[in-house]
């Protein structure tokens, strides 16, 4: 088979499977559907889609590919196998897996003899790819011609009256490791310290006057040592650069000094205990350890739906949740601000909570959070596990100062980064990579993530780190800093039960209990997790008083007459402790129940402005006799009424603030039973995460576009050919204006002609057959077959491109 002139070409060659796993690899490429493999080298070629791919690069991968392209040079040249396998400083077996990854992305291309990057690549990697600099050619192409005749003369070639070929030869030389060995024989000391410190990069150095002309002969400096004979070369006025032929015969032949391709050891963690008898045990105290935090956390989502289902709090107008907000759930979760807005980000991230979109937006429960409250405790962990590794939310921002010096807020639209999951689960993966209940310290976990991914991690990848350390153990995924049981599941990692993390969670948690234990100083003790209905109906009843491995509940007057207020009587909340406990109801809390019954209702507020109405005239006139009543100014309209220059739900705090028990009664004189009201919002989707990338295609689009490629080319050629016998150009499918740049710059490197298809100035359409000769912001000025004139257009004239 003849060697593929372009990537189409080779991506032609391809078999299906190959086709697969580079739409995979690189999902981009499959949307949208591009209509044959001429449309998908051409898309692969853009800059943005090859950023994407070389992102995702680990730094191995990235290393031959820096390596390639700086052998390859501007023009793309192909380089064979063993100059590059040198260039690596590696065995061959170690360079090919990297290599071969590469080329199954697209990112390098032709076959082992021959191999080329994608133009683009260099331009994604910048100008100084493994830390070399520019060329000979661009280093000393801007020296007139005299110049490159004179430096010529003075490193002993002779000049050929071509400052193109002068330059070749001078490059020549200087890249050759033995001729610049003998060169720098005769070299000031401290010449050759120059250039040690710009071997391996930074190439460049500030220097004043390092466009000054100097020969050989009138080099009076180290510096001018180096720049008579061109192993250093001005960029600029006050820069010199050292030139990549220049810098590679230093390093060896070499553009690498290793081929890192080992991931960094995993340091254990501070404090970790010595791998002892002792800590044979560690796996299931981390496991009992992040259980308990997982019920926890879902115990914490709970209470903040419950929160927000009564009292929704206003969405700011810039977006977000207010600090005084933050700082009121933070207090009823009693936690800080920080987890507070990592559970408030939490929920949204799994669709439990969103704007209600109403004119006065609030931040409320969605009907999802009802069915998220049916499910057992580990089902629920498990929805908030998921959502946690791939939302791009970061809460560990809320507070800082963004771009405008304006703090960001809680659920503000500024909280997201493209690289926070990724981070997030190499974190987890690397520790899922160590023997259960191993912990490794931040920084290893740090320096495996840059490893993994170098280019996505990013300045803000230490805070990344450790954050996710932080918000797993929160969650319960991490236990004594090492990965649970439930999160290698959540991971769906070898040897553990994958896909499955709400099951084995459920194997790590007790059993959901029925019955409470009654005590005689108003406590009852629930020596497990309740399950709903009871917990339910007790949190009506009783306070939390504290928790741990057994929650205490507190009943007191408040908590029952709240339990009255949404309509229980006596006998019911009695009834109810009878059924849900497994001692008997002690007296004292029985008297308490029916003493606040008897009191519940004795005052009762209704709407006039609003009154106090009470049988008990003495306790009426209490109440108007007292200092903590005045802000509702009561005046007795008749002996059992009094009016109240107040709202009644006023009337009502002030008035339970006092002790008492007053109830709401209607026009018709019946009290009215007001349970808590319920706020929900529309019906809403879970948040997308941003990746900055088209969501992955499944198996089977993925097989569809494959076939559609198939299908593409067969017509492509079934249209060349008949339009060949017709004498007529090919008819062209469309092309965006960047995947068109690409393929002219491929068409261009390799010296090809195509048939391009653009607009004159009225409109009208042409197709015309080119030979492309630059292609530069924009323009492409190409050799036109027809006339034999040169043009130059636009490239958003340019309706489609194919190969001639």
């Amino acid at each position: 088979m003849p060697a593929p002139r372009s990537l189409a070409d080779d991506l032609r060659s391809r078999d299906d499977e190959a086709l697969t796993d580079l739409l995979v690899g690189r999902p981009d490429l499959a949307a949208p559907v591009p209509g044959d493999t001429a449309s998908l080298a051409a898309r692969a070629s853009t800059r943005v889609s090859t950023q994407r791919a070389v992102d995702r690069l680990t730094t191995p991968q990235l290393q031959v590919l820096e390596a390639l392209v700086a052998l390859a040079g501007p023009s793309a040249q192909p380089v064979a196998l063993p100059a590059l396998v040198r260039a690596c400083a590696a065995p061959r077996a170690r360079v090919l897996p990297h290599l071969r990854r590469l080329v199954a992305l697209a990112l390098v291309w032709g076959p082992d003899g021959a191999l080329r990057p994608v133009r683009t690549a260099a331009d994604v990697l910048g100008p100084t790819p493994a830390g070399l600099g520019a060329t000979l050619r661009e280093a000393l192409g801007t020296r007139s011609p005299a110049r490159v005749r004179e430096l010529a003369e003075d490193l002993g070639v002779a000049p050929a009256g071509d400052p193109v070929a002068d330059l070749d030869a001078v490059a020549a030389l200087l890249s050759d490791p033995d001729r610049l060995r003998a060169l720098l024989e005769g070299a000031p000391p401290a010449s050759r310290e120059l250039l040690d410190r710009l071997t391996w990069g930074p190439p460049t150095g500030a220097v004043a006057g390092a466009d000054r002309a100097v020969r050989t002969a009138e080099a009076g400096t180290p510096l001018e040592w180096l720049l008579a004979r061109g192993m250093l070369a001005a960029a600029g006025p006050g820069h010199v650069v050292l030139p990549r032929e220049v810098a590679v015969a230093l390093r060896g032949g070499a553009v690498l000094a290793r081929l890192d391709d080992e991931p960094p050891p995993l340091a254990p963690a501070a404090g970790a205990p010595a791998p002892t008898a002792a800590a044979a045990r560690r796996p299931s105290l981390v496991d009992g350890a992040a259980a308990g935090q997982a019920a926890e956390a879902a115990r914490l989502v709970e209470s903040l739906l419950t929160a927000w289902s009564a009292a929704p709090p206003p969405v700011l107008r810039a977006g977000g949740l207010g600090v005084r907000e933050l700082k009121r759930l933070a207090d009823r979760l009693e936690v800080d601000g920080e987890q507070a807005a990592f559970w408030a980000e939490l929920a949204r991230a799994a669709g439990l909570v969103g704007d209600d979109g109403e004119a006065d937006a609030a931040w409320a429960p969605t009907p999802a959070s009802d069915e998220w409250l049916e499910l057992a405790v580990p089902a629920r962990w498990a929805v908030l596990a998921g959502a946690w590794l791939r939302t791009s939310r970061v809460p560990g921002l809320v507070g800082e100062k963004d771009a405008r010096g304006a703090a960001r807020t809680a659920l503000s639209d500024d909280l997201d980064r493209t690289s926070a999951a990724p981070v997030r689960r190499a974190v987890l993966e690397a520790l899922a990579t160590l023997e259960p209940g191993s912990a490794a310290a931040e920084e290893a976990l740090l320096e495996r993530v840059r490893w993994q991914a170098p280019r996505r991690a990013g300045a803000l990848a230490p805070r990344l780190v450790g954050w996710a350390l932080r918000e797993g153990a929160w969650l319960g995924v991490l236990g004594l800093g090492a990965l649970a049981e439930h999160g290698r599941a959540l991971l769906d990692t070898p040897g553990s039960a994958a896909g499955d993390p709400a099951g084995v969670l459920a194997g790590l948690l007790p059993a959901p209990v029925e019955q409470v234990l009654l005590q005689a100083d108003l406590t009852a003790v629930a020596p497990g997790p309740l399950v709903r209905p009871v917990a339910v109906e007790l949190a009506l009843v009783a306070d939390v008083d504290s928790r741990g491995g057994a929650t205490v509940y507190r009943f007191t007057p408040a908590s029952v007459r709240r339990a009255m207020d949404v309509g229980r009587s006596a006998e019911d909340v009695l009834a109810f402790l009878r059924d849900a406990s497994a001692t008997p109801v002690p007296q004292a809390l029985e008297v308490l129940v029916r003493d606040v019954a008897r009191r519940h209702g004795r005052l009762r507020v209704g709407v006039a402005s609003s009154y106090l109405r009470s049988d008990d005239e003495a306790a009426l006139a209490e109440v108007l006799t007292a200092r903590a009543a005045a802000p509702l100014r009561l005046r007795r309209l008749a002996p059992t009424v009094a009016a109240a220059q107040a709202d009644p739900a006023t009337v009502l705090e002030v008035l339970r603030a006092m002790g008492l028990a007053p109830a709401v009664e209607g026009g018709d004189g019946d009290v009215v039973v007001r349970a808590p009201a319920a706020r929900r919002t529309p019906q809403r989707q879970v948040p997308r995460p941003v990746t900055g990338e088209p969501p992955a295609p499944s198996a089977a689009q993925v097989a569809a576009v494959v076939a559609g490629l198939r299908t593409g080319d067969t017509e492509a050629v079934r249209r060349a050919a008949e339009a060949d016998e017709r004498g007529e150009p090919p008819a062209l499918t469309a092309t965006d204006p960047a995947s068109a740049l690409a393929a002219l710059r491929d068409a261009a490197s390799a010296g090809r002609a195509v048939w391009v298809g653009m607009s004159d100035a009225a409109g009208r359409l042409t197709v015309r057959q080119l030979s492309p000769v630059a292609v530069d912001g924009g323009l492409v000025t190409a050799l036109d077959a027809e006339s034999g004139q040169v043009r130059t257009m636009s490239v958003h004239r340019i309706s489609g491109v194919a190969l001639a």
